[in-house]
């Protein structure tokens, strides 16, 4: 500000927007730069210009900073923490003097530029379908064959191997060695993965891998690689790196695996449990046996108690019994009955009896009949020379009327 003559006395100040309008515009005569600085806040708004504050990496310096929408765009998924290379110009706010930068361009540095490369592709294969879980394969539950993809001689070689056979000591693995990083990697995992798909001994791919930094992990973000799985007939497990580190591999794959031990304790079952399961299950059941024929037993014992299980032909007695008396009530009275009927009988009989004309032929009477078997009751009813019948109690009499005798009283 070599330029710049301001007062220097207390008699004769400047003006403070005099000050400040001069600082403006030495700021203004600054061109473009470009910077390094971490994103410690981001707002955004839906008016056109958007804030954001960096700070530097190496000391406590931040700074605010302004850009259109398209530029923050244009940055890709920026977010809090994201290290980044901004082209900067310095603005100097004459109505409350202050100053701020103004920003045309962000670029993401570091590994916030591979966090933003791997994000870009993550939404690509997601948009594809290939993160489903709708098409991710069940793991069996006992492998005839597990194939292991890892690194020589590795710690998640032998976590992997140590643990599945503490597990399941009669496993069967299949182990193929590959780089775990560097360029070639996803290349070599690819052919492992493609000749344990093609291996019909393999029910399980395991891909394992210790932890380690972003890039060390990038291949296993390999689009081609992660296509690969996403396409194999074979169930694959991803298991890289610890709990936090999670490669593409790691969503694609049937089932990711927190840790290579973690691996091992998902594709095996424990013999011991499963002994354990088994003997507490047959117990169970055993229990549940021996409790059903114990019920059995007391309801048996209970029905077997009663008296019509005792005596089954205790009900019948008193039904016989029963059956007995009507039987003899019965008989006595069907011979009342006979009897009062045969009395009856004999008594109509009598009546009868006394009353037919029968009985009176008996005592010595007889009925005469004229020719044509018409009764005769006087004696106009005749003329000498008629032929008559007399019926008498043994039989009948034929006669000729000879005369007849009129007796004009009765009695």
């Amino acid at each position: 500000m070599s330029d710049v003559r301001l007062g220097g006395a207390a008699e004769c100040p400047d003006s403070l927007a005099h000050v400040v309008d001069l600082l403006k515009g030495w700021v203004d005569r600054l061109g473009w730069i470009w910077v390094e600085a971490q994103v410690i806040e981001l707002r955004r708004r839906a008016a056109p210009t958007q804030f954001l504050t960096l700070r530097d990496a190496g000391r406590n310096i931040s700074a605010s900073v302004t850009c259109s929408r398209a530029v923050l765009d244009a940055a890709g998924p920026l977010t809090e923490g994201t290290t980044v290379t901004a082209r900067l110009k310095p603005r100097v706010w004459a109505d409350r003097a202050s100053l701020s930068f103004e920003c045309s361009e962000i670029r993401i540095s570091g590994e916030g530029r591979l966090l933003a490369m791997l994000e870009e592709l993550k939404r690509k294969l997601q948009a594809e379908g290939l993160f489903d879980s709708l098409r991710k394969k069940r793991l069996p539950y006992l492998p005839r064959g597990i194939g292991l993809i890892t690194g020589a001689d590795s710690a998640a070689e032998r976590d992997v191997l140590t643990n599945v056979w503490l597990r399941w000591e009669s496993a069967n693995i299949l182990v193929r060695h590959t780089l775990v990083q560097g360029p070639s990697a996803a290349a070599e995992v690819m052919d492992a993965l493609a000749a344990f798909d093609a291996d019909e001994r393999v029910d399980v791919i395991v891909i394992a891998r210790g932890g380690g930094s972003l890039e060390d992990l990038l291949p296993f973000s390999d689009e081609g690689l992660v296509r690969a799985v996403a396409a194999a007939r074979t169930p694959v497990v991803s298991a890289i790196g610890h709990e936090p580190d999670t490669p593409i591999l790691d969503l694609v794959a049937d089932l990711r695996a927190s840790t290579p031990t973690d691996a091992a304790k998902r594709i095996v079952p424990d013999v011991a449990e499963e002994r354990a399961g088994l003997e507490y299950a047959l117990e169970r059941l055993r229990g549940a046996v021996t409790a059903r024929v114990a019920a059995e037993q007391a309801s048996l014992d209970q029905l077997r108690s009663r008296p019509v299980l005792a005596n089954p032909l205790a009900g019948f007695e008193v039904h016989f019994e029963r059956m007995a008396a009507l039987r003899d009530r019965l008989r006595s009275a069907a011979a009342r009955a006979v009897a009062d009927e045969q009395s009856a009988v004999t008594h109509t009989l009598a009546q009868v009896r006394a009353m037919s004309p029968m009985a009176t032929l008996e005592r010595g009477y007889a009925i005469v009949t004229s020719g044509d078997a018409t009764s005769v009751t006087s004696v106009g009813d005749v003329r000498p020379g008629d032929a008559i019948g007399i019926y008498v109690a043994d039989g009948e009499i034929t006669a000729n009327v000879k005369g007849t005798v009129a007796h004009h009283g009765k009695g």
